[in-house]
């Protein structure tokens, strides 16, 4: 079973830039599907970016253009580039993983539910 380790959060200005890491352990991070997500306070989580079965990214719309995420197996890392932050951004961001069926990452959907391994969260604040 894989274990997930966020990393990165911070508080910046608003139009700063931050990297989330993700560190993963105890399996191999090339058999998961990686994704990220993120949950305001008083809101429910939210999908926010996440890789497909040939690492193609899908983006939430809120974040098309200013986030970047990607994998490198060789450091057991996924991560997340965050451009151009606004206040609106501001949340604790999670690492989530789910286990490739055959190789392949089953369901295109960024929703909670098909994720069944989490990380502990690391703290974004993005104060304007």
């Amino acid at each position: 079973q894989v274990r997930l380790v966020e990393a990165g959060g911070e508080s910046v200005q608003a139009g700063g830039s931050l990297r989330l890491s993700c560190v993963a352990s105890g399996d191999t991070i090339s058999t998961y599907c990686m994704a990220w997500f993120r949950q305001g306070l008083g809101k429910g989580r939210e999908g926010v970016a996440m890789l497909s079965s040939d690492y193609s990214p899908t983006y939430a719309d809120s974040v098309k253009g200013r986030f970047t995420i990607s994998q490198d197996n060789a450091k057991k890392s996924v991560y997340l580039e965050m451009n151009s932050l606004e206040p609106e951004d501001t949340a604790m961001y999670y690492c989530a993983a789910k286990k490739r069926v055959f190789g392949s990452c089953i369901g295109g959907s960024l929703t909670l539910q098909a994720y069944p391994y989490w990380g502990q969260g690391t703290q974004v604040t993005v104060s304007s």
